[in-house]
């Protein structure tokens, strides 16, 4: 097992920007490519004003040539197909022995197409979606949930802790992609809830630091409950995880769920409520804007 030296990052989004940051501070030798140039010129020159030095390519094969490990973090399945495959796409210009770790939150079928296609060139390839949002991208705190061999996930490991808390490889390819459903139907059903939640603390006149602090020591606590209550109560929604990005994610969530035999009704449910959001002009605003579609009802302070 290589040593991984050189890196190629392809996407510099709100998620994959700090990502690569990350690895260009903790000493790798990274080239980043972005669809948008002047998004990658800017990063590069962010991480100049603080000493390091970074390249950036014009091509996802520029930016994959020759490279120990290829990561990419773009927007949905044509969205990775498009800077992977075909002869400009990055995994044709890898070299023989390397590795691919994607970290976008696509379909499991993408992944598993990725992997075949990884195979048959000799590269060994990871589906490795991420939870933590765009502050756990910033801050190093991400959530990591890896499909693949175990050969390559440990080869991964070391750069992947450069921007993340956890580290979990739940099982072969796909899986990771399969454990980021589970992530995101977990994610829309507690925010329906917490959202109802809200609004009767609100309208019923409570300290809404009160109710905050007393209901979050118990069985309510979540990661939602502590980073969201306050500003949905404060009506604050310009941060965070996009409803486009979630509604993208349900969609696979549910695709998966039918082509197993599940019923979700929950999931198709809250997808439904973000779709009413997204009418209301909130399709860039973080997910726990749901509590928009809900009256206010009557404060009776």
């Amino acid at each position: 097992m290589s040593e991984i030296r050189t890196i190629g990052f392809i996407g510099l989004g709100v998620m994959g920007a700090p990502m690569a940051a990350h690895l260009v501070r903790a000493g790798y030798a990274v080239t980043a490519y972005n669809r948008t140039a002047s998004r990658a010129k800017a990063w590069k020159a962010a991480l100049a004003d603080e000493g390091h030095t970074a390249s950036t390519a014009a091509t996802p094969a520029q930016a994959a040539s020759g490279k120990d490990l290829v990561l990419s973090c773009v927007g949905n399945d044509d969205d990775l197909a498009q800077v992977l495959f075909g002869a400009k796409g990055a995994l044709a210009h890898m070299r023989d022995g390397s590795l691919l770790v994607d970290h976008t939150t696509v379909s499991a079928d993408m992944s598993r197409r990725i992997d075949r296609e990884a195979t048959r060139l000799n590269i060994a390839a990871v589906d490795a979606p991420v939870s933590g949002g765009q502050a756990g991208a910033e801050n190093g705190k991400l959530a990591v949930m890896c499909g693949g061999t175990t050969a390559a996930v440990e080869q991964a490991r070391p750069v992947l802790e450069a921007f993340s808390a956890r580290i979990v490889h739940v099982g072969d390819a796909g899986a990771g992609q399969t454990t980021k459903m589970a992530n995101q139907m977990c994610i829309a059903g507690t925010l329906a809830g917490l959202s109802e939640a809200v609004r009767l603390s609100s309208a019923s006149g409570l300290d809404m630091d009160k109710v905050l602090e007393a209901i979050s020591g118990g069985a309510a606590q979540s990661w939602q409950m502590e980073n969201r209550w306050a500003t949905m109560a404060s009506g604050d929604f310009d941060f965070g995880f996009a409803i486009d990005w979630m509604r993208k994610d349900l969609g696979y969530a549910l695709g998966e769920a039918q082509r197993l035999g599940l019923s979700s009704p929950v999931t198709a449910l809250v997808d439904q409520f973000y779709a009413e959001v997204q009418a209301m002009g909130g399709a860039r605003q973080d997910t726990s804007a749901l509590i928009r579609r809900l009256p206010e009802g009557n404060d009776t302070a």
